[in-house]
């Protein structure tokens, strides 16, 4: 077995682009489906507790695997043939296969994405458990962006088990030591918890939710605690620049995970560099 997992490290990056292609199909499931199901939960927590029935449709069940997918106007099953990534979507013209209804763009958008993200980090590290995390790191943090982006949520099914992944990862130190990713974890929950409360003293209201929170502390146990100022930093430029462009089309407020998101992965790609800088402005600072 080893030695055939050895055989196909030269065709590494192809390989991580159709896995991240399949993957990406997957993740607009996930993307779709949890928010969904998150709301359900609540509702039938709910009514439960008050002692109210339930409806037919709240009573059925609803997962990443149950209902099967179907056309949302139609209701027609998606065919396997249909499910293809990318190809489907351009087979089928964009449109439902029944109904015509148009299908959300997003959707090959997103797989190819994944694909094109999978590809990067296997070009950056090679065939190696470090481009392995990498691939786990990236397909939660493309699912985590888009559901914030929609919702203004940040599962804890998912900000959760980031947080668990990036501390197993480093139990030997493959991406930092387990010190750096321990550390991490509470500064980067901490330090957010922080600023939070200090604003909510000064004005009253709420600055954050406990999801951004959670996907600092995960980004620090995958990333270690020495790079989240520059992450942060970059986060930070990212969400002016989104917030800009939100109030001015659409003038609402913006969610803060996708561009948590985005740096984590800006860092984790150019981690090496981002660590010599990191480095350098400590010896020439003094610090």
């Amino acid at each position: 077995m080893l030695a055939f997992l050895h055989g196909l490290a030269p065709f590494a990056v192809p390989l991580a682009a159709l896995t991240g292609l399949l993957t990406g199909s997957f993740l607009n499931v996930v993307i779709y489906r949890v928010p969904v199901m998150m709301e359900r939960g609540w509702t039938v927590f709910a009514k439960e507790h008050l002692g109210l029935e339930l409806t037919a449709a709240e009573q059925q069940p609803f997962n990443l695997i149950k209902p099967d997918s179907r056309c949302p106007k139609c209701y027609t099953p998606v065919k396997p043939w249909q499910n293809i990534p990318v190809v489907s979507y351009l087979l089928l013209g964009g449109k439902c296969g029944s109904c015509k209804a148009p299908i959300s763009k997003r959707y090959p958008l997103v797989e190819l994405l994944t694909g094109i993200l999978f590809a990067a980090v296997t070009c950056q590290y090679g065939w190696s458990m470090v481009t392995l995390g990498g691939l786990i790191l990236t397909a939660l943090l493309i699912a985590l962006a888009f559901i914030d982006a929609d919702t203004q949520y940040l599962p804890d099914q998912l900000t959760l088990p980031l947080i668990w992944l990036g501390l197993l990862f480093n139990l030997d130190g493959t991406f930092v030591p387990l010190a750096s990713a321990v550390l991490g974890a509470v500064c980067g929950y901490m330090s957010l918890w922080m600023l939070c409360y200090i604003y909510k003293l000064l004005t009253g209201k709420i600055g954050m939710g406990g999801g951004d929170l959670k996907l600092l502390a995960a980004l620090g146990a995958w990333l270690g605690a020495g790079v989240l100022p520059v992450l942060v930093f970059i986060a930070a430029l990212i969400g002016i620049v989104a917030a800009l462009v939100m109030r001015v089309a659409k003038g609402r407020p913006f969610a803060f995970g996708p561009s948590l998101a985005v740096a984590g992965w800006l860092v984790f790609i150019a981690n090496d560099k981002i660590s010599a800088a990191v480095r350098w402005w400590l010896g020439v600072s003094g610090f």
